[in-house]
């Protein structure tokens, strides 16, 4: 891990600079598919600006709530800290951030969150790579597989081998990104935000069970929880989808 990039008299974050590499990627990927539906390619650099503003309020946010009690003991300065970043918190407040920029446009309706979906996915992946560079705590529970990997000098060091779960999430997620481009066209109106609830959720409920987090209730994580609330309502939609949708050579 590498949570600081030495530049000579410059030194980087090396977490922020996975960061702005994820957006970028997500912002890359939505305005390819804006230019696809006839939409201005530049409302991707309005909608990535909207989508950073509120994904840092949202992640700090969901920060501070899960870790009150260390945080409230310098609640001014944990507030304006550049540290304390929550995925969920943070699709949360990007996804309000995107919908209230798509109201200004007139862009909010199922084509908004459907060209999202790889978008999210993609960012998601990349940013995981800033987590295993940093060594911010993110990683697994101790792990004897010959991959297993110490994070001696991460900002939330640990000598003990434990699983490298930001790796894995990379990868996961990345193939699920490859999905969702693939399918762009293939599904109806809201399905494939919907399929990136599901495979998106899936992958978090399960990377929970190695992953370091307290249990909230019955053995189960608070981000357990979100990823069921999010399997549960992708699935839904999916289902309905299929339900409402004519068969294939049916008279419309």
């Amino acid at each position: 891990m590498l949570p600081k990039l030495d530049l000579g008299p410059v030194s980087l974050n090396t977490f922020g600079l996975a960061l702005a590499v994820a957006f970028l990627c997500s912002g890359y990927l939505f305005r390819r598919r804006l230019e696809e539906l006839g939409r201005p390619g530049d409302w991707a650099y309005e909608a990535l600006l909207a989508a950073v503003a509120g994904g840092i309020v949202g992640a700090h946010l969901d920060w501070l709530v899960q870790n009150w009690e260390e945080a409230s003991t310098d609640l001014l300065a944990n507030v304006f800290s550049g540290t304390g970043l929550v995925f969920f918190g943070g699709l949360l407040g990007g996804g309000i951030g995107v919908v209230l920029w798509a109201r200004w446009r007139g862009f909010l309706g199922y084509e908004l969150f459907d060209a999202g979906a790889p978008a999210v996915a993609i960012g998601y992946a990349v940013g995981r790579l800033g987590c295993q560079l940093a060594g911010d705590g993110d990683y697994g529970i101790p792990s004897d597989l010959p991959w297993a990997m110490a994070y001696p000098n991460g900002t939330v060091p640990t000598t003990v081998e434990v699983h490298p779960t930001p790796v894995y999430e990379f990868l996961v997620m990345g193939a699920v990104t490859v999905v969702l481009w693939r399918m762009r066209k293939a599904l109806g109106p809201g399905e494939l935000f919907s399929l990136y609830l599901v495979l998106g959720g899936t992958e978090r409920f399960l990377i929970e069970f190695i992953r370091r987090n307290e249990e909230l209730a019955g053995g189960l994580s608070l981000p357990q929880f979100i990823a069921v609330a999010m399997v549960a309502g992708g699935g839904a939609w999916l289902v309905r989808g299929r339900r409402v949708r004519p068969p294939a050579g049916a008279r419309a």
